[in-house]
């Protein structure tokens, strides 16, 4: 007989897993699978080849690991920089609707090599398609294709949507990379990977180069260097970057008022809220049913709170996305805050598209300014749900974040 799955399938382990990290025991996620979407992009593959400009677009994979397969993405017949935009959140912010970022990510294809070691990868002999993967332009390749994997788009919470899958019997880069002079000195140096992002990261080396070094092995000392799945790769470059700009605050001043901002898109609804005080995080999710990864017929909460020297109560990419923005602002103010974010998720969001909208959309909130300086209690929560249809319990956990513990009255201890 085979081995018994013993499945603890439910909403809240659903919202907290997201689909990835299987909690229930199921092999894949049943619901980001029932969210695919199938792609055209396949039948424009000619006579088993595939030709255009990686954006530059490559994922390591993280099944098998330590032994993982590449993927590297190529939008087909599109050439020069029309190709970027297929792999540059930025450029997608307000300008893509949720059906738009996936129909565009299912026009890239992505080739899969062989499984390599994730000690090998970055001692590649065909280093070539590492430099063109952290490539500032678009890189012209092509492939020999021997059959196609998956036609459909892969949604993840961390990663942008994956468009469909080929294996390919030979890849080659026949374009020129061109590296950020930051990047090629972070390649040729022994530096620490943490000193690396850093580096990048002031030099102004968009985020997503910055993961695809890290995840292919070409940051840190020689010696450690190995290549990390891209999922793990883009919240482990989230949390250095806001580790490094909290770590600059520690002895600066807090912020003197009670700060409200408010962002929304793609069926995403924001409500960030900053206090005086020492930096400590709040992040509360509210997913209604029906929303990708809340399966049930009720709302589910997942929150996550970050207490003082890093320690998170749950370790989380969406909330490490939004601290990154978050601490992007204190940095600039040059002073520390107490943060609440709130966050809910309307039914419509069907398909997860990474965590960029989460960094973005936060990031673009704080950029617009305060909608409220210094509520009461009252104003916040009347504010609150005035914008977000969310619990009255989760309404509560805010207020206490932000303002303390609700002091009782003098008459409610002479009454009992």
């Amino acid at each position: 007989m085979g081995k018994r799955v013993v499945l603890k399938g439910s909403p809240r382990i659903c919202v907290q897993c997201k689909g990835f990290r299987k909690l229930c025991g199921l092999p894949r996620c049943p619901l980001v699978y029932s969210s695919i979407y199938r792609s055209k992009a396949v039948s424009l593959i000619s006579k088993g080849s595939l030709e255009g400009s990686t954006p530059p677009s490559l994922l390591v994979g993280e099944a098998g690991y330590p032994k993982v397969r590449l993927y590297l993405g190529i939008p087909p017949s599109v050439r020069g920089d029309e190709a970027a935009f297929y792999d540059k959140p930025a450029m997608w912010f307000g300008k893509l609707g949720l059906e738009d970022v996936v129909s565009l990510r299912s026009a890239v294809v992505f080739t899969v090599t062989n499984r390599f070691s994730v000690h090998d990868i970055p001692r590649l002999s065909k280093i070539e398609l590492l430099l063109a993967a952290v490539s500032e332009k678009p890189v012209d390749a092509e492939a020999e294709i021997d059959k196609v994997l998956r036609a459909y788009v892969l949604p993840d919470p961390v990663t942008p949507p994956m468009g469909p899958s080929v294996l390919a019997r030979n890849v080659r880069v026949v374009g020129n990379p061109y590296l950020h002079r930051s990047l090629e000195k972070a390649i040729n140096d022994e530096l620490r990977a943490a000193e690396a992002i850093h580096m990048l990261y002031m030099d102004g080396v968009d985020f997503y180069t910055i993961v695809r070094a890290l995840s292919l092995g070409l940051l840190g000392l020689e010696r450690n260097r190995k290549a990390v799945p891209t999922r793990w790769s883009i919240t482990a470059v989230d949390q250095q970057i806001g580790n490094q700009l909290l770590s600059s605050l520690r002895t600066a001043p807090t912020i003197s008022e009670v700060l409200v901002f408010w962002g929304e898109y793609m069926y995403n609804r924001y409500v960030v809220v900053l206090s005086p005080g020492p930096y400590r995080g709040f992040w509360v999710e509210v997913w209604h049913p029906a929303s990708v990864f809340n399966p049930g017929g009720e709302t589910e909460v997942f929150a996550v709170e970050e207490h003082p020297m890093g320690r998170y109560t749950a370790m989380d990419g969406g909330y490490i996305a939004a601290r990154t923005s978050v601490a992007e602002y204190l940095y600039k103010l040059r002073r520390q805050a107490r943060v609440a974010i709130l966050r809910e998720i309307l039914p419509q969001y069907i398909y997860p598209v990474g965590s960029w909208q989460i960094r973005l959309t936060v990031k673009h909130a704080l950029e617009r300014g305060p909608v409220l300086r210094n509520p009461s209690p009252s104003e916040l929560s009347n504010y609150i749900a005035s914008m977000m249809r969310v619990p009255k319990r989760v309404v509560e956990q805010v207020l206490e974040f932000v303002y303390g513990p609700k002091q009782k009255r003098l008459d409610e201890f002479f009454s009992r």
